[in-house]
């Protein structure tokens, strides 16, 4: 079978103080999202958001899976997809928009054929996508990274001077709650999104790439005062409930991708944690 799926469940913040290393993993943790001539993708019943992957080798037609009880994927949702891997294509009700390295699309509620290409079967495009419940239908839009809004933050002193794309966000693409953007940080940096913070109108998800074969990056979750952490490879993406917080150090610099959903759509609301008052 092509398309393949699991289901997560919300996790109160007084029983994930309790869970041990393997149960967090387990939890959490989301791995082997790309594999070759695969759609993997985790259904959470935070804001009902889903994590996905896809590597086509030959096409591959994005297809309702059980939890949804819809006729096609997005009768009631809205996707954000960015390529991290070699050119390809996604084909949206005979529409056809080609994605390079970083290239993100924006594909709204009602698109009944959706299907992923490689330019190269030797050399394939590597889909990441999360996806969301919508109420309105809004316009397919793809989103180059030299489209992005780009954020500089950080410095090098601070070991997170970093590059924040914003791509699928209100200015660039219209949604109806999903919002996903691409941080890149400097050489010589490794934190990411410090000082942490919580927003308890969205949940997220995180998805790191750019992570060298021998290096890890150790991303830290849970309450500003009861933080616990997970050591993750490349490729692989992290579930962030609304009421953890969610930033990351790693062995080298990298990127990850981001992608939200939930109350509202101002970027900037979050509360902050202080980095003297983390525990």
């Amino acid at each position: 079978m092509n398309v393949n799926y699991e289901t997560r469940y919300a996790s109160s913040p007084e029983a994930v103080k309790k869970y041990d290393t393997t149960q967090l993993r387990e939890e959490f943790l989301i791995e082997n999202l790309l594999e070759p001539g695969k759609i993997n993708m985790t259904y959470s019943h935070y804001d009902r958001y889903i994590t996905g992957g896809v590597v086509p080798e030959a096409p591959l037609a994005l297809e309702a899976i059980d939890p949804l009880k819809s006729d096609y994927f997005l009768e009631r949702r809205e996707i954000g997809i960015i390529n991290v891997g070699a050119s390809g294509s996604v084909e949206v009700d005979g529409t056809t928009y080609e994605l390079d390295h970083k290239d993100a699309l924006y594909i709204g509620q009602g698109a009944k054929k959706v299907i992923f290409k490689s330019n190269d079967a030797n050399a394939p495009a590597l889909f990441y996508f999360n996806s969301a419940p919508a109420h309105r239908a809004y316009p397919t839009k793809k989103v180059s990274r030299a489209e992005a809004n780009k954020l500089e933050l950080g410095s090098l002193e601070t070991a997170n001077h970093r590059t924040v794309n914003q791509m699928i966000i209100g200015g660039i693409v219209t949604t109806c709650q999903l919002q996903m953007g691409m941080t890149e940080l400097k050489t010589g940096s490794v934190w990411n999104t410090m000082p942490a913070h919580v927003h308890d109108r969205r949940m997220e998800v995180y998805f790191y790439t750019d992570v060298s074969e021998d290096q890890s990056v150790c991303h830290f979750m849970g309450q500003p005062q009861e933080t616990r952490h997970i050591w993750m490879q490349n490729h692989q993406a992290v579930i962030s409930p609304p009421w953890s917080i969610h930033c990351g150090s790693g062995t080298s610099n990298y990127t990850f991708i981001w992608g939200m959903a939930g109350e509202n759509l101002d970027y900037n609301d979050m509360d902050v944690a202080k980095i003297t008052e983390l525990r």
